[in-house]
């Protein structure tokens, strides 16, 4: 027999379940709804783009096509001969010498650009911050210059520059440089605005300005996670940098674009493959660094 106490709360557990159940319903009717909507929206926005499956499939053959004239035809009985023979990796990269320093000039342009904007972004990013900003107006103008900054893609920039100073790096770097201010000026703001606000109030108390505070109280708790936040940024612009040079802004990008447009397929490959090893082996160092830095944190605390 069921006990007085147990027929007392079977009421609550039906109604109770009965309620989960209603509740896991109207949750299931509202993904539905959402998956019906995202898929609507994604159909209108092929047709608008003019994604058409049979552009797709008329496509794709080509592209496969064009990967295969790409590839060296290399061979393995002179696969390790000199530059004057076909079929040699020598003779796809016959011209290395020359690819190595666009790719270290591209390399440079990223590095000055990530430094300068960085140390802008750095400057705004105090005032962006909405537990730091010295009014509503600071930090809303901030935040929205901050906006205009990194909305501008770096290759319309570069155009611009390109037009202002000439064919060259430097309008790479100055391409770059703003995008980066943008870019990095709002994820150095959130950071920011995470940090601990006890020794702000500290410093302020013991009379010290808002820059003090600044320097004092808020940089060193968020310095890490702006070190790593500069760090993926610089592999961000070293792919940057690379796309930029065909709009004439310097680096391997503008050699890359050269190639392109001659057909000359195995040296499309060759600068392509070099690119890929080049943001590869920054990737590993910036990994390397990045985990020390935040090591090194860890460890202060």
């Amino acid at each position: 027999m069921t006990s007085p106490a147990v027929l007392a709360i079977l009421p609550a557990v039906t109604r109770g379940e009965e309620a989960f159940l209603a509740a896991r319903r109207a949750k299931r009717a509202q993904a539905l709804l959402g998956g019906v909507i995202l898929l609507a929206c994604l159909v209108v926005a092929a047709w608008v783009s003019e994604a058409h499956p049979s552009s797709i499939r008329d496509g794709l053959p080509r592209i496969g096509e064009y990967f295969a004239r790409i590839l060296p035809d290399l061979r393995w009985a002179a696969l390790f001969a000199d530059a004057e023979t076909e079929g040699s990796i020598a003779f796809w990269f016959y011209r290395l010498p020359e690819w190595a320093w666009l790719l270290f000039e591209t390399a440079n342009m990223a590095a000055l650009a990530t430094l300068a904007g960085s140390a802008l972004s750095l400057l705004l990013a105090f005032p962006a911050a909405r537990n730091l900003a010295p009014g509503g107006a600071v930090y809303h103008a901030t935040r929205r210059i901050l906006e205009a900054l990194r909305t501008i893609p770096e290759i319309v920039y570069a155009l611009i520059f390109v037009w202002a100073f000439g064919v060259g790096a430097l309008a790479g770097i100055l391409a770059i440089t703003l995008h980066t201010a943008g870019a990095n000026g709002k994820l150095f703001a959130e950071a920011i605005e995470n940090a601990d606000m006890k020794p702000w109030e500290a410093v302020r108390a013991a009379g010290g300005s808002w820059a003090h505070a600044c320097r004092f109280a808020i940089l060193p708790q968020v310095l890490p996670n702006l070190l790593s936040y500069l760090l993926l940024r610089f592999e961000v612009n070293i792919r940057s940098a690379s796309v930029i040079g065909f709009v004439g802004a310097g680096g391997i990008g503008e050699e890359l674009y050269k190639v392109i447009s001659f057909n000359y397929y195995e040296e499309v490959s060759a600068i392509v493959l070099l690119i890929i090893l080049t943001v590869a082996s920054v990737d590993l160092l910036s990994e390397r660094l990045r985990h020390a830095a935040i090591g090194q944190a860890e460890a202060a605390r």
